[in-house]
């Protein structure tokens, strides 16, 4: 059966899918990279705001409008919010994330059963192919943020096994995988339920001594979780430098209204300490604005604090208010048009210390993972990818090198990346 796979939202959804689709190849269906091609379309949606969850019900539509009669939908708003869902046209089943680990098995007709024959990742097609394996290792969370519909969507912290985890890294790897991502809703936590003696820094460690991976990155991570552990990892040649470490805001009275568990001072310590450590690790970050009772002086307040961090990049949100959330109630909701000047301003400060980030890497020679390709001539490719700490680079290059790691000499800031020349070193 031709099965199309949609996703919105973060790494841990693209996890999800990259998950789903080896399952789906096990059981002998193919996965196909246009919703006009497939007989069963899933879509794996996400409701962490407003704006993500209209982007899921407009793929569903635009999913329908392509013809495919059969859309099985999951994640987090089908999750939260199943009846809104289930209204869409074409939605014939709906699959909430507890029971997203068994949706092959119970909503595909016609498995084959050939798991044996699969034995390695395949990058999705389309849109969704990524270079990188993203691994799912955690789901859920135990945190109580004023804000936040994830943990009413996920639920309780609970930590993918080891076996399940070394299963999925072998796959990618024998996959030619070259990047390998850890995702969880609440990463940090991973190991707190299995044992007293495990940790994500004890997982990353023991992946390292069973396998040989070039590069080992994390996504998103609560600076609360980054111990003494995790930073000595800085030390090793296949962990990436780069922390993305959500901030929320730079002001401590909208802190705690958030429910954030740390301070400013302590977020400053923090970075502090992981630039003593290697001053070229990338430090990103997510920011909130408009967030209830979010006065002038706080925003100000916040705006400054961001100024003296330097990120090298972060996403900037509007509050949105989600039902189901303490935040949905408070008083002193902002204005939206207030929201939108107060990202512009974020989004600028943001954007000149990643200008700066960039800046200062030029001249240096680094290794940049290639993730995309694009033929621009006879026999000339324009390359796309990053470095270890998650800069953006391209460069012109005589073959195809997609999903491979160059040597790459950084020259120039253009448009927001970095154009490079890759070095052919004699051996």
């Amino acid at each position: 059966m031709k099965v199309f796979l949609g996703m919105v939202g973060c790494r841990l959804n693209q996890s999800e899918i990259e998950k789903l689709a080896f399952n789906l190849r096990a059981a002998g269906h193919h996965i196909v990279s246009k919703p006009e091609n497939a007989e069963i379309a899933i879509v794996n949606t996400c409701t962490v705001t407003a704006s993500a969850a209209a982007d899921s019900r407009k793929m569903i539509r635009r999913i329908d409008r392509a013809g495919c009669q059969r859309i099985i939908a999951t994640g987090c708003l089908s999750t939260v919010d199943p009846e809104q869902i289930q209204k869409l046209p074409s939605v014939t089943d709906l699959v909430p994330n507890r029971e997203k680990e068994e949706l092959v098995d119970r909503y595909i007709p016609d498995n084959q059963h050939v798991g044996g024959e699969v034995r390695f990742r395949k990058p999705l097609p389309g849109k969704n192919k990524r270079t990188r394996a993203f691994i799912k290792v955690q789901d859920g969370c135990d945190n109580h943020c004023a804000y936040c519909i994830t943990r009413v969507a996920r639920g309780k912290s609970r930590s993918i096994s080891r076996t399940n985890i070394y299963k999925d890294v072998e796959f990618a790897l024998d996959g030619g995988v070259k990047e390998i991502v850890l995702t969880g809703v609440n990463l940090g936590s991973w190991g707190h339920d299995l044992s007293d003696k495990d940790s994500l820094s004890d997982l990353i460690k023991d992946i390292f001594e069973k396998y040989t991976i070039p590069r080992l990155r994390l996504s998103s991570i609560e600076p609360w979780d980054i111990n003494a552990a995790l930073l000595d990892l800085l030390k090793h040649p296949s962990f990436c430098h780069h922390f993305h470490l959500p901030l929320q805001s730079g002001c401590d009275e909208t802190l705690k209204r958030m429910g954030r568990k740390i301070t400013t001072e302590q977020y400053r310590k923090l970075v502090d300490n992981i630039r003593a450590i290697n001053h070229e690790t990338a430090i990103t970050t997510d920011i909130i604005v408009g967030f209830p009772g979010e006065t002038e002086k706080e925003f100000e307040k916040s705006l400054a604090y961001l100024e003296t961090i330097h990120f090298s990049g972060g996403h900037v949100f509007r509050y949105s208010p989600r039902p189901g959330t303490p935040a949905n109630s408070f008083v002193n909701q902002i204005n939206e048009c207030v929201k939108k000047d107060r990202s512009r301003l974020i989004s600028e400060v943001i954007r000149k210390s990643q200008a700066e980030f960039f800046e200062a890497q030029l001249g240096k020679e680094v290794n940049v993972l290639w993730e995309r390709a694009d033929k621009v001539g006879d026999d000339e490719f324009t390359l796309n990818g990053i470095t270890g700490n998650y800069s953006p680079v391209f460069a012109k290059s005589k073959i195809d090198r997609n999903n491979e790691i160059s040597d790459v000499k950084l020259l120039t800031v253009e448009g927001g990346k970095i154009a490079g020349q890759i070095i052919n070193k004699i051996s």
